[in-house]
C-alpha cells in the first residue's frame, strides 16, 4: 500500500480475533505485530522473558502506586524511587514498541491497547472483534480437545475478563465499548476469511486517494 494505515484488533477469546489479524496482514502484504511485543519488551526492560510473559496483558493490581503515579502512565520514566510493578513496567515498554512499530509503516496490532496507545494516530482502524459463544467455544475446543466443555467455558470467562481488565485499568475506558472502535464485528457472522475479507476492503477503503 502507498498510504500508511494501522490496524489494531481488541478480540474476545476463541472470537479469532488474531487468526483474522493474521489473514489481514498476508492480504494487504503488512506485517503483523503480536507476540513480537513480548520479545521487545524484554529486550527493553532488561526483563526475562518468560517472567513477562506472565505478566502480559494483565492490569496491576497497585492501588498504592496508581494513585501516587496518576491515572495515565503513560509518558512516566523508569527512573524515580517507587518500584514500578511489573505488569505497569510491561506496559509501558510494549507501549513505547507499539509506537516504534507504528512509526515505521503500515501494519496490524493485536491487543495491548493498541488502538489507545495510538489514538492520536492518523489513518488508524480500531477494530473489537467478538463473536457468538457457541462458536467460540468451538474453536477453543478445537484448539485445545484436552478441556471440557465447562472448562472451555471457564477459559473463556477468565480471559475475557482478564482482557478487559487489563485494557479498562491502564486505558480508563470500557474494553468492548462501542465508541472506543471504528467498528465491532462479530465474527461468527462471516467467519474467519469472511471478517478478513471485510475488514481489507475497509482498508483499502480507507486509503484510496
Amino acid at each position: 500500500m502507498s498510504k500508511k494505515v494501522i490496524i489494531t484488533i481488541a478480540r474476545q477469546f476463541g472470537s479469532g480475533g488474531r487468526e483474522i489479524g493474521e489473514r489481514v496482514a498476508a492480504a494487504l502484504d503488512i506485517p503483523i505485530v503480536d507476540k513480537e511485543l513480548i520479545k521487545d519488551a524484554a529486550e527493553r526492560g532488561n526483563l526475562h522473558e518468560d517472567v513477562i510473559k506472565k505478566a502480559d496483558e494483565s492490569a496491576a493490581n497497585s492501588l498504592l502506586y496508581t494513585l501516587a503515579m496518576g491515572s495515565n502512565i503513560l509518558g512516566t520514566t523508569m527512573h524515580f524511587g517507587y518500584k514500578m510493578p511489573l505488569n505497569d513496567k510491561l506496559f509501558i515498554l510494549q507501549s513505547e514498541a507499539i509506537k516504534e512499530y507504528a512509526s515505521k509503516g503500515s501494519c496490524v496490532i493485536i491487543g495491548r491497547c493498541a488502538d489507545y496507545v495510538l489514538r492520536d494516530e492518523e489513518n488508524i482502524l480500531r477494530l473489537f472483534i467478538y463473536g457468538d459463544l457457541d462458536h467460540r467455544q468451538a474453536r477453543v475446543a478445537e484448539r485445545h480437545p484436552e478441556l471440557k466443555s465447562n472448562q472451555i467455558i471457564d477459559v473463556i470467562n477468565k480471559t475475557d475478563k482478564r482482557r478487559s481488565s487489563y485494557y479498562n485499568f491502564y486505558t480508563g475506558n470500557k474494553w468492548g465499548k462501542y465508541d472506543n472502535y471504528d467498528m465491532a464485528i462479530n465474527s461468527s457472522t462471516l467467519g474467519i476469511d469472511g471478517t478478513a475479507n471485510l475488514i481489507v476492503a475497509m482498508v483499502k477503503e480507507l486509503v484510496k486517494d
